[in-house]
């Protein structure tokens, strides 16, 4: 039994009809328990990518957007969204832990309670599409498990040309990062975290 990845078809950039140049990679979207999230990031109670990533370009939000809309806008600025992870092989959905380790979208969860994981082949990916030249992963990667998973990508990156870049996350988990910086900046506070984002990832992102 296993918990595939509820986009699967999407995650080896087989849909596409153009030819990406930036890659954005997150990390795993289960498909059950009643996982509700329409397309990629669109937790958008709990997440603002959708809401960051059309400023980053000086454009409207499009958090209350459709996933038509998402995916036209990532069309038109030749963007691809995957994530690290296919499937957790050694899933049950007929057990109710299981069902509730998934169901809370914790990485942390899943890293510590499976261990048959399907990954995403990021470095074939990038192989398959050398037009790529910029990557972000949308999580750090302080865990040892998270740095071994990914530093064959940033090599890669690093000897090919390309650029790739950590984003502080874009959900809520990013709330004690944003009340860090207001308690360091009292004269400077960014009072919305979705706006605190935006500045974070415009640090980052390659303009």
């Amino acid at each position: 039994m296993s918990c595939a990845h509820k986009f699967l078809s999407y995650l080896e950039l087989e849909r596409l009809d153009f030819e990406p140049t930036t890659l954005v990679v997150g990390t795993f979207i289960p498909e059950w328990p009643e996982e509700p999230t329409e397309w990629f990031y669109g937790r958008t109670a709990h997440n603002y990518f959708w809401d960051i990533l059309p400023r980053l370009y000086g454009e409207e939000s499009l958090i209350n957007a459709s996933p038509n809309e998402w995916k036209r806008f990532c069309r038109n600025k030749q963007i691809a969204i995957t994530d690290l992870f296919k499937s957790i092989d050694d899933a049950d959905p007929n057990d109710p832990e299981h069902r509730k380790m998934l169901g809370s979208l914790s990485n942390n969860s899943i890293i510590h309670n499976f261990e048959d994981i399907n990954y995403v082949n990021i470095l074939q990916l990038l192989r398959l599409h050398p037009a790529i030249k910029h990557v972000y992963l949308t999580r750090g990667v302080t865990e040892a498990f998270w740095r071994h998973l990914w530093n064959p990508v940033t090599h890669y990156c690093n000897h090919n040309g390309v650029r790739e870049r950590k984003l502080l996350t874009p959900s809520r988990d990013a709330a004690y990062q944003h009340e860090a910086y207001n308690g360091q900046n009292p004269q400077n506070k960014i009072p919305l975290l979705e706006d605190y984002l935006l500045t974070r990832w415009q640090q980052e992102w390659h303009f």
